[in-house]
């Protein structure tokens, strides 16, 4: 079995640089913990090399583009050119996000450089511009001579010439194995082995006995004996469902009333799958054009109502309006669009396998009535107007909380466990004030207590009231703190504050904010 292996160099740079919206001839790298992981040849060109600290990196090249790791970026990226590879040869292998391997297709296509020909040219023509090709008898000769091979150009290793051609390669190109690549590496230097040749001539029991279990694998491949075998995926079902309308509508009703067998089959064919969606892009069509697409998450999963009610939301929504000619947009008196819609699509997102949603051991109608209770009231007031509050990491009462659309799940929110230096420990308040009203708190001599830039209490707080008739003046029976924060202040923020804890002579537990400007009544434990 002969194999052919596709390399596109630098792809984690290639996927940020594309997510991010710049330009792929920019200088860019990849950081994982401050550290270099890829850079692209702009950035190499100028001195920047993998495991460089983001510092040096900086210093070597100032207009260095600093891009996040993120290794599911990078496979969704490097989707499409497995489906470009896998048209013209079933039987793909990713081997990671920017090197794939499958088996030689020479004789459909003439020779083995008529095939690898044909795929680099599919490629190029896709929008991969650095693309390598190498074909070989084993998938680690495969490998090597993909990455001697010129930019949208291949290397073949005639058949039986592995060791030949693997000889005369420095030991360096095992730095691809990872940390152990780079580990083996440096001890064959210290023991004056330059090429894999001359590891290739070492006997077996003696590099098993000095190098490991490891160290004699890379011989035998250095020796042309690679055992390495590879599976290939299996392609991902097609779960689209759309639905085309002819004559196209301009009625949201009438939209929303025709999309339902539609949706009703998206979610039978991912029960045929065990899938459940959990995010799933409505895409609106007029006159061919993508006028309303936007991408919808759920809690928990879509059923057939929720893609319906989803679709009715998104067409009544005046924000809905997108695309080149701005043709949707809705308008709730009338409720009709501005251009007849032709096509309404249905593209699951994110899937997940069903086992993990199932019901609880009472079922979930209590649950389904509650949301079709609340679905009503969105279909009347509008999806953005019904929020569930959820919980997320912060500093003050108030921070840690978010509002999110009923049936929307909750993204980007902060993480709760971070440690939040200066956040007033447990229980939680039972009432957080949208305004905190003004409050006073003075010591025995009547002087307003403060806090100082270090933290320090000026004084004993002895009374507290409240602006606005909320609480008159009150003992302090006990009092903790103070909890100082000093947040926001790169932006201009309020400053340096500290909480307090303080319990009235009614018995009620309060918690107070002593800012620059004063002090106000946060929450409530009562």
């Amino acid at each position: 079995m002969r194999v052919m292996v596709v390399w596109c160099p630098d792809w984690s740079v290639v996927a940020a640089l594309d997510e991010a919206e710049r330009s792929p001839r920019s200088p860019a790298a990849v950081l994982s913990a401050n550290v270099v992981e890829v850079c692209n040849g702009p950035a190499r060109a100028e001195g920047v090399r993998r495991g460089q600290r983001r510092r040096d990196a900086q210093s070597r090249c100032p207009e260095l583009v600093l891009l996040p790791a993120n290794p599911d970026r990078d496979a969704r990226a490097f989707e499409p050119v497995l489906a470009v590879v896998e048209d013209l040869r079933p039987g793909v292998a990713a081997l990671r996000p920017g090197l794939l391997a499958v088996r030689a297709p020479g004789s459909w296509y003439g020779t083995e450089t008529d095939a690898a020909a044909t795929v680099c040219q599919a490629l190029v023509e896709s929008g991969v511009w650095d693309v390598r090709i190498g074909i070989a008898d084993d998938l680690f000769t495969a490998e090597r001579a993909a990455r001697t091979a010129e930019v949208q150009a291949w290397a073949v290793v005639p058949e039986g010439g592995s060791a030949t051609f693997l000889r005369g390669l420095p030991v360096h190109v095992l730095q691809d194995d990872g940390p152990r690549g780079r580990e083996l590496v440096s001890l064959l230097q210290r023991l004056g082995l330059r090429t894999l040749g001359d590891l290739a001539d070492l006997p077996g029991d003696a590099v098993e006995h000095r190098l490991g279990t490891y160290g004699a694998e890379v011989r035998r491949r250095a020796r042309g004996e690679d055992r390495t075998l590879f599976s290939a995926r299996t392609p991902p079902p097609e779960l689209d469902a759309e639905v085309v309308f002819e004559p196209p509508l301009d009625s949201v009703e009438a939209i929303t009333f025709s999309v339902r067998t539609t949706a009703e089959r998206l979610v039978s064919q991912l029960a045929h799958h065990q899938l459940v969606a959990t995010g799933v892009r409505v895409e609106a069509e007029s006159d061919g054009v993508v006028c309303s697409s936007r991408t919808w998450l759920h809690p928990r999963h879509f059923g057939a109502r929720d893609l319906v009610d989803r679709v009715h939301w998104q067409l009544q929504s005046a924000g809905s309006t997108s695309g080149a000619s701005g043709a949707l947009r809705s308008r709730k008196q009338t409720g009709t669009v501005r251009a007849p819609v032709d096509r309404v699509r249905f593209v699951p997102e994110v899937v997940e396998p069903a086992a993990a949603h199932g019901e609880a051991l009472w079922g979930a109608a209590s649950d389904d009535l509650v949301e079709r209770g609340v679905a009503r009231v969105q279909g009347m007031v509008g999806f953005d107007a019904v929020r569930r509050p959820v919980l997320q990491g912060g500093r003050s009462p108030g921070a840690r909380q978010a509002l999110v659309p009923w049936g929307e799940r909750a993204v980007d929110l902060r993480p709760v466990d971070r440690p939040w230096p200066g956040r007033v420990p447990g229980p939680a308040p039972v009432r957080v004030f949208a305004s905190p009203p003004a409050a006073e708190v003075v010591d025995d001599a009547g002087r307003e207590v403060r806090v100082t830039d270090r933290g320090v209490v000026t004084g004993e707080p002895r009374r507290f009231r409240v602006g606005g008739g909320v609480l008159p003046w009150q003992p302090v029976t006990a009092w903790a703190g103070p909890w100082p924060t000093d947040e926001g202040w790169w932006s201009g923020g309020s400053g340096p504050t500290a909480r307090f804890q303080m319990v009235g002579a009614d018995g009620r537990a309060w918690l107070l904010v002593s800012a620059p400007d004063g002090w106000c009544l946060e929450a409530g434990y009562d």
